[in-house]
Parts: structure tokens; C-alpha cells; sequence
């Protein structure tokens, strides 16, 4: 049976770490494994089928898939770490929303000891797909590795045998992805404030009636920034990243970064946690925070 070693157990991670567990050994390592919520998240992992580790090294022992599930703050750091664990065997498969840059930094430390790795593009909200989200895969064992990935339930697809490309494609369609999200937080905030959110989403509707905006689709907008603005951001600042690289201004994913952060931040000012504002009514959150 294959055997996996999830690094990062937040959301994305319990539910690989949940929906492999039938199909491959999984154990998982999360740095607040050692903190205030390590009880509570060993407890989830039990529940989940999967193992529980005391370390790092612990969780690669054996592994034959590295799932690296962290945050992008985080993501070259626990690469460099898990290097000097990894044997000839063992693909480290770097799932996190960062640069190329970033994702070649990795590549290269991995390089440096005896493993492989790999650029992971996660191509959609990993919640609802689950398994089903699509990845993306680069570099030299791209193609064997999706094939493996395919055959435990993923879907998986290489696109390149470069480090970084699809990395790329992910990072710039975040700059139209996460723009939208801030554009229309932004937009039917100040619509709702001044009284003219109706006009304003049935204008929005005659320009793009496939979209849902007479529907649900400013609320699910909406609420992707309350519930994951700080990731969000974060990963937006890899975005701007990204684009300076090449030499784009990146003036548009700096102002989507501030507003991803800022609608949590005005949250929590409230004392107001996502759960205490679902199901989500975006006029509803609006109106608490004025």
C-alpha cells in the first residue's frame, strides 16, 4: 500500500489526510502538533483514520508521497526541512500557492538531498471537490506521479516538466480569481451603504446574466474573503511576487491583497469568527460591520 506523510494539517490537509485514508497509509505533521490545539488536531487525525506524528521525521519515515499542505509563509521553510529526510524513493510534492521563484527555491534545497520534487497547482477550492480538485503537475516525475495519483482517487494532470510553470498558471489566475472576489466585496459594500445594492447587481446581471449575480454568486464571492481573506492574502502576495518577477506592475493584486486582509481583520474587530456569520447573507455582514 502506498504510504503518504501530509505535512500541514489545516483544512486542505484533513481532507486529503480524510479521503486517502481508505486507500494508502497516511500519516500527518502539522508544526501545532506541539502548540495549544495539538490534543484537538491528534483527536481529528485519529478520527480520520490517518496517524498522528511527534515530528517531521516521523511523518516522512517510510513515505512515498511527501504532501506538503502548508501555508504559503511556509512553504519554502518546511521544504528545506524535509530535504535532508528524503531518500531516492521519496517525491516531495509541493502543493502551497507561492511563486515559481519560491517553488524553485524548494526544488533546488530538495535537489541538494536525495528526493525528488514536485510543482503542485491546486486549480480550485479544495472544499467541495475534495479529490476530485484539479491539480496541476511539474517537473521531471510529473507524469509518473500523476499516473499515481490518479490510481488513489486524485485528479491529477502533468503539465510541464519544469518547475515553476504551473505554479505560474496558478499564481496568475489568482490575479483574476482573488480579483474578483475583492472587486465585488469592495463594489457592494459601498453599493449597500449608499442604498443602491439592487440597481447595481441587476446592472451587473444584464452585463453578464450567466454569472449568477441575481443569484448566489456575490454571496459566495463574498464569502471566500471572510472565511479565507488572510490566506488569501498571503497567497496574493506571492501573486505580486510572481508578477515583478517578470517585470508587471502588479498595482491591481497589491490592492486585492489589502482588501482580502481587511474584511477578516474588520471581523475580528467585531469579535465576529466566520461561523457566527454563516449561512452567509453578504448584506447581513455588511451591515454588522458599519
Amino acid at each position: 500500500m502506498t504510504r503518504i506523510a501530509i505535512v500541514g494539517f489545516g483544512e486542505a490537509g484533513q481532507i486529503y489526510a480524510r479521503d486517502l485514508a481508505g486507500v494508502a497509509d497516511v500519516s500527518v505533521w502539522d508544526k501545532k502538533f506541539s502548540g495549544t490545539q495539538a490534543e484537538h488536531l491528534r483527536e481529528l487525525a485519529v478520527q480520520a483514520g490517518v496517524q498522528p506524528t511527534g515530528s517531521l521525521a516521523e511523518a516522512l519515515d517510510g513515505a512515498n508521497l511527501v504532501f506538503s499542505l502548508v501555508t504559503a509563509a511556509s512553504a519554502r521553510e518546511v521544504a528545506e526541512q524535509a530535504a535532508p529526510l528524503l531518500g531516492s524513493e521519496q517525491v516531495f510534492l509541493d502543493f502551497n500557492s507561492v511563486a515559481p521563484e519560491t517553488k524553485r527555491a524548494g526544488a533546488k534545497a530538495v535537489a541538494a538531498g536525495a528526493g525528488t520534487y514536485l510543482d503542485v497547482a491546486v486549480m480550485a477550492p479544495v472544499p467541495p471537490g475534495r479529490l476530485s480538485t484539479p491539480l496541476l503537475l511539474g517537473g521531471a516525475a510529473a507524469y509518473r506521479v500523476a499516473e499515481s495519483l490518479c490510481e488513489l482517487g486524485c485528479n491529477a494532470r502533468a503539465a510541464s516538466e519544469r518547475i515553476g510553470d504551473v505554479s505560474a498558471i496558478k499564481m496568475c489566475r489568482s490575479v483574476m480569481i482573488k480579483g474578483l472576489e475583492a472587486l465585488t466585496t469592495e463594489c457592494l459594500s459601498a453599493a449597500r451603504q449608499y442604498g443602491v445594492e439592487d440597481a447595481v447587481l441587476a446592472s451587473l446581471h444584464a452585463s453578464f446574466p450567466s454569472l449568477g449575480w441575481d443569484a448566489q454568486f456575490p454571496h459566495y464571492l463574498i464569502s471566500r474573503v471572510a472565511e479565507h481573506g488572510v490566506r488569501r492574502a498571503e497567497e496574493m502576495g506571492e501573486v505580486v511576487k510572481t508578477l515583478r518577477d517578470v517585470g508587471v506592475m502588479a498595482a491591481m493584486s497589491q490592492a486585492t491583497q489589502s482588501v482580502q486582509e481587511d474584511l477578516p481583520a474588520r471581523l475580528a474587530q467585531k469579535n465576529l469568527h466566520y461561523r457566527d456569520v454563516t449561512p452567509f447573507v453578504w448584506q447581513d455582514v455588511v451591515d454588522k460591520l458599519k
